[in-house]
C-alpha cells in the first residue's frame, strides 16, 4: 500500500504552540494539537516545537519519510521588537565624493524606538569607500565591537548597484566570528536612510533568531525528516531557514499572515475582512479580488522597505475584560482575563458560582482599578468577559471552541447586571455593542482604504474566539459573515499550506526589456535558494511608474504540486449570480462572455439615459471568476477581447490602440489585465505599448500559438 504524504504546520503563539498535519493531496486535516508555548525553557520556544512535532507524528503513526513539507510560523521577531529584546548594532556607513557627505548622516539612524521606552541601540562609524583597505574595515569592526555592538551592518550609498564593499565588510566580520549583514541584502531600492534603518532592525534580530533557527532545524533533522524546514514570512509565503538566518525581519508579523493564508485556502472569498480573534487581541486584514492586501510595514513609527500584510490589531477578543465607572459599563478591553490571571466566567462550573459579587481590580500595575471580576462566596473568582456576553446572547454555535456554560455565565452576570441597574441580557448587549463599535471603527477605515463594496463584503471569523465577535457584528451592521472551517487552527493550517515566496524591488526609471529580463532571472535564482522547486515558480512583474520602482514577485512550491485544492469547478449558473452581485448589475443582463483556462469572464451592459432621454451612454461591466467561483477582477467601463497567442502582433496591437487615449501631449495607455491558463497578469503599471508587449512576450513565451488569452482594458 502506498503511504500518504503529509504537510506539517507549527504555529508558535504567545500562549499556545499549535500543530496541524494535513494530507498533501486532499488537504484534509488529519490531526491538530495545542501545547503551552515554552517561553521559560532554557531552549526557549524551540523546545515546544520539538515536543509537539514528536507528539503529533507519533499520535498518527506518521513516519519521518512521509513528511513532504514542514514549516513553522513564529511571533518571535514581532515580540522581540515590542519588548526591545534585540541585539546592539554597529553600523559601518560608506560613501565617497559628494555622495559621501549625505551618506555619513543617512547611514546613521541613531537609537531606534521600537515601542514606548524600548530602544534598539546603535553605534556608527563612517569610512570613505574610495581605495578602501582591508585594515580600515577590520579596525572599524573592532572599534564598534568594543563599544558594545553584537552585529554589524554595512551600508553604502548606491550599494544596490554594486554591493562589493558591503560584501567585504560582511566577510571580514564573519572571519572575526561576528554576525554581519549588508543593506543590499534586505532591499534593492535607492534611499540609503530607509534601507539602513530596515537593515539595522533586521540585524538586531539575527542572534536571537539564529539560536531558535539552529535548535529547530536540529530537532527536525534529529526526527529524521528529509524535507527542509521552512519558516513563514510576513507576506504569507515561506522561506528556507538559511534565508531566515540572513533576513529574520521577513518573519516579523508572520503569525498574522498565516491565519488569512489558511482562510483563503479553505474559504472561497472574493472580497472580505478576516478577523483572527484570540483571547487578548484581534488581528484584522483585508481580502480583495481573492488576494490579501499588502503595504510597507512600520517599526517605531518609521517606514521600512518591508512588505507585509496590512494587519491592524485591536485589544478586543474572547477574554476581554469589562470596565465599570460610576455604576455604568464604560469599556471592553484592552486587558484580558489571561493577563489578570483569571478564569472566564463562561467556562466555570455552575455550582461554583455562589452568591456572586462584583469586585474591582487593576489587572496590571498602573492600570485603573475599573476592571470587574466576579467574586463568589466560596472564594472563587472569575473574570467577566466578552465571551461571556456572546454565550449569554446565544451567538456561539453548538460544539464551537468558544462555547461555554451559559447557565454559569448568567448566574455570574446577575451581580454585574444589578450593579449597573440593567437586566443580564441588556448588560451583555451593551458590552457586545461597545466591542462592535471599537472594531467597526477599524473595519470602516479598511473598507474605505481599499474601496470595498459593503454589500459584497463578507466578514470572516477565525481563531478560537471568531464566533464571540463576528456573528453579532455582522447582524448589527447588516453584513454577510462566515466562520472559517477549523477556525481555532486556521494559522497553523495556513503555515502548512503556504507557498514559497520572494520579492525584489529596484529603482529604475522606464525599465527596458533587458531590465525586466534581469530582475526576472534574479528573482527566480533567489526563490530557488529559498527552497522552491524551479518548475513550480511563477513570476509577476509590476512597474510602479510614480515611484520608479520595478518589482518582481515570485511564488512557487517546495515540491511539484499545483495550488489547485482539487475542489470541483463551480457551476456556470452559480458563477453568474456571484458575478452580477460583484458589480451590482441585474442577473438577467449578466452573461458568460469569454472563457479560457481557469477563468470565466461575465459581462453586463448598462445604458444610462441623459439629456431628457435623448442621449444614451453605454458602459460594460466585467467580472472575472476563477474556477472555484472567486472574483479576481471586477470593474465598470471596460473593454475586453479574447485572442490567441498568434494574434499578438495584429489583433492585440489593434485592441490596445483602440483603447488608448491620444492627446496633443501624449498617448495614455489603458490599464490592462490578461488571463490565461492558471495565470492572471496585471499590466496596469506600463507606460508604453512597447513595455506592455515586451512583458507579455516574456510571460507567455511558453504558450503555444493557438493558446487563448482574455485581455481586459480600462482607463
Amino acid at each position: 500500500m502506498e503511504r500518504r504524504k503529509v504537510r506539517v504546520g507549527i504555529d508558535v503563539g504567545g500562549t499556545f504552540t499549535d500543530a496541524a498535519v494535513i494530507d498533501n493531496e486532499t488537504f484534509e486535516v488529519i490531526e491538530k494539537m495545542k501545547i503551552p508555548t515554552t517561553h521559560h525553557d532554557e531552549d526557549g520556544v524551540a523546545k515546544g516545537i520539538v515536543q509537539i512535532l514528536n507528539q503529533i507524528l507519533e499520535s498518527r503513526g506518521i513516519l519521518p519519510e512521509d513528511v513532504a513539507f514542514i514549516a513553522h510560523g513564529t511571533t518571535q521577531a514581532t515580540n522581540a521588537l515590542l519588548e526591545g529584546d534585540v541585539a546592539r548594532v554597529g553600523i559601518i556607513g560608506m560613501g565617497s565624493g559628494l555622495d559621501g557627505i549625505s551618506a555619513r548622516s543617512e547611514s546613521n539612524p541613531g537609537d531606534i524606538e521600537l515601542a514606548p521606552g524600548k530602544f534598539l541601540k546603535t553605534y556608527h562609524t563612517y569610512l570613505d569607500s574610495k581605495d578602501l583597505k582591508e585594515e580600515q574595515i577590520a579596525a572599524a569592526i573592532d572599534e564598534l565591537s568594543k563599544q558594545g555592538a553584537e552585529v554589524i551592518v554595512a551600508s553604502e550609498a548606491y550599494s544596490v548597484d554594486d554591493p562589493t564593499n558591503e560584501l567585504r565588510v560582511v566577510e571580514i566580520a564573519n572571519r572575526k566570528g561576528i554576525y554581519a549583514t549588508g543593506g543590499h541584502e534586505i532591499s534593492q531600492l535607492y534611499g540609503l536612510k530607509t534601507r539602513t534603518r530596515t537593515a539595522v532592525v533586521n540585524a538586531s534580530l539575527i542572534p536571537k533568531m539564529m539560536e531558535t533557527a539552529n535548535m529547530t532545524e536540529k530537532s527536525v533533522k534529529n526526527a529524521s525528516i528529509q524535507s527542509q524546514l521552512m519558516i513563514m514570512r510576513c507576506d504569507g509565503g515561506v522561506m528556507s531557514i538559511d534565508e531566515v538566518r540572513k533576513r529574520p525581519i521577513l518573519t516579523m508579523l508572520s503569525g498574522l499572515a498565516a491565519g488569512v493564508a489558511g482562510a483563503l485556502m479553505y474559504e472561497k472569498i472574493s472580497d472580505g475582512i478576516f478577523f483572527e480573534v484570540g483571547g487578548t487581541s484581534v488581528d484584522i486584514s483585508v481580502i480583495k479580488n481573492g488576494k490579501v492586501m499588502i503595504k510597507n510595514a512600520q517599526v517605531g513609527g518609521h517606514r521600512t522597505y518591508l512588505q507585509s500584510l496590512d494587519v491592524r490589531t485591536l485589544g478586543i477578543a474572547g477574554g476581554s475584560m469589562i470596565k465599570v465607572v460610576d455604576g455604568k459599563i464604560t469599556d471592553v478591553g484592552p486587558r484580558s482575563a489571561h493577563i489578570a490571571g483569571k478564569e472566564y466566567e463562561s467556562f466555570a462550573p455552575s455550582d461554583q458560582i455562589v452568591n456572586p459579587k462584583v469586585k474591582f481590580l487593576s489587572p496590571r500595575e498602573g492600570d485603573p482599578q475599573e476592571y470587574i471580576i466576579c467574586e463568589c462566596e466560596n472564594g472563587q473568582e472569575y473574570s467577566y468577559t466578552l465571551a461571556g456576553a456572546a454565550n449569554i446572547l446565544g451567538y456561539i454555535p453548538e460544539g464551537d471552541y468558544a462555547q461555554g456554560n451559559t447557565e454559569a455565565a448568567i448566574k455570574a452576570w446577575e451581580a454585574l447586571a444589578s450593579h449597573v441597574g440593567l437586566t443580564v441580557e441588556e448588560a451583555a448587549r451593551q458590552v457586545m455593542n461597545i466591542a462592535i463599535d471599537k472594531t467597526m471603527k477599524t473595519v470602516n477605515e479598511m473598507i474605505e482604504d481599499y474601496e470595498l463594496d459593503r454589500s459584497f463584503t463578507t466578514l470572516v471569523g477565525g481563531g478560537g474566539s471568531g464566533t464571540v465577535l463576528i456573528p453579532a457584528m455582522a447582524e448589527r451592521e447588516n453584513m454577510k459573515c462566515k466562520i472559517a472551517s477549523n477556525a481555532p487552527y486556521i494559522s497553523t493550517i495556513g503555515v502548512a499550506l503556504a507557498m514559497v515566496k520572494e520579492q525584489l524591488e529596484r529603482t529604475i526609471v522606464n525599465p527596458t526589456e533587458d531590465d525586466i529580463k534581469r530582475i526576472r532571472a534574479d528573482i527566480v535564482e533567489r526563490i530557488v535558494k529559498s527552497g522552491a522547486n524551479e518548475d513550480t515558480v511563477e513570476v509577476t512583474i509590476e512597474i510602479d511608474s510614480q515611484k520608479n520602482i520595478l518589482r518582481a514577485v515570485a511564488t512557487g512550491s517546495t515540491e511539484l504540486r499545483s495550488k489547485d485544492l482539487g475542489q470541483d469547478a463551480m457551476a456556470e449558473a452559480d458563477m453568474r449570480v456571484i458575478a452580477a452581485k460583484s458589480v451590482d448589475q441585474p442577473l438577467e443582463s449578466t452573461k458568460l462572455a469569454a472563457q479560457t483556462g481557469r477563468w470565466s469572464l461575465f459581462s453586463s451592459e448598462s445604458v444610462k439615459k441623459s439629456f431628457f432621454g435623448l442621449l444614451k451612454k453605454r458602459s460594460t461591466y466585467a467580472s472575472v471568476l476563477d474556477r472555484e467561483g472567486v472574483v479576481r477582477f471586477k470593474k465598470g467601463n471596460v473593454h475586453f477581447t479574447k485572442i490567441a497567442k498568434s494574434q499578438f502582433g495584429g489583433e492585440l496591437s489593434h485592441f490596445l490602440d483602440e483603447n488608448t487615449i491620444y492627446s496633443d501631449a501624449n498617448a495614455t495607455l489603458p490599464k490592462v489585465f490578461v488571463f490565461y491558463k492558471e495565470k492572471m497578469l496585471d499590466l496596469t503599471g506600463m507606460q508604453t505599448k512597447e513595455q506592455l508587449m515586451s512583458i507579455l512576450e516574456i510571460e507567455t513565451e511558453m504558450l503555444a500559438a493557438g493558446d487563448e488569452l482574455i485581455v481586459v482594458a480600462y482607463q
